[in-house]
């Protein structure tokens, strides 16, 4: 495969995670690069690592992960998606939201990392079809991943001191939405 063609992917691929540090970067108070670094770390980490388990589970399991993969998807962004606009609406403070603006959430940014990486899983699987090596791509997805996240946190810090408390309700719908086109890609 070209490696035009694996950048590519690796960018599409990217385009979730990108939205979601995006709104990281809109809940954090007083962004400091260590959390930035952290959330693009986790999020590139992830889209390596599913390349990888897609490829290794090959044809074996493509059916139960072709069934089920959507689902879960949509259902961690939903989860966090709803917190996120539940905080945003409900909480006495505009401090406080899903992220608690002072300190990273670890359990959610996991969540939100197999959830956003799950489609580069369904590119391990496809790649194990057609005999692609994985590791090559697997590094470019993980590192075009990493970079453009951490660019959306900082995005994300730049618009979200400007917006506040709206935004973590938009944050929100928008994680829903990316849940719900996850879905509905699969399903239709």
């Amino acid at each position: 495969m070209n490696i035009i063609y694996i950048f590519g992917i690796a960018f599409a691929l990217s385009i979730d995670a990108f939205a979601v540090s995006v709104i990281h970067g809109v809940a954090a108070k007083n962004l400091k690069f260590k959390e930035a670094f952290a959330i693009a770390f986790s999020f590139g980490s992830f889209q390596a690592i599913m390349p990888f388990i897609g490829w290794s589970a090959g044809f074996l399991f493509k059916e139960h992960i072709e069934n089920i993969d959507h689902w879960i998807a949509f259902i961690l962004l939903a989860i966090v998606g709803g917190k996120m606009i539940y905080e945003s609406i409900f909480s006495k403070e505009e401090k406080n939201n899903i992220y608690n603006r002072n300190k990273l959430n670890i359990i959610t940014l996991l969540m939100l990392s197999v959830a956003t990486s799950i489609d580069a899983l369904a590119v391990g699987l496809s790649f194990s079809l057609i005999d692609i090596k994985i590791f090559l791509p697997a590094v470019i997805i993980g590192s075009v991943t990493f970079f453009v996240c951490l660019t959306g946190v900082y995005i994300g810090d730049r618009i979200g001191s400007l917006l506040g408390k709206k935004l973590g309700i938009a944050g929100g719908i928008i994680l829903i939405l990316i849940g719900a086109r996850i879905l509905f890609s699969h399903i239709v």
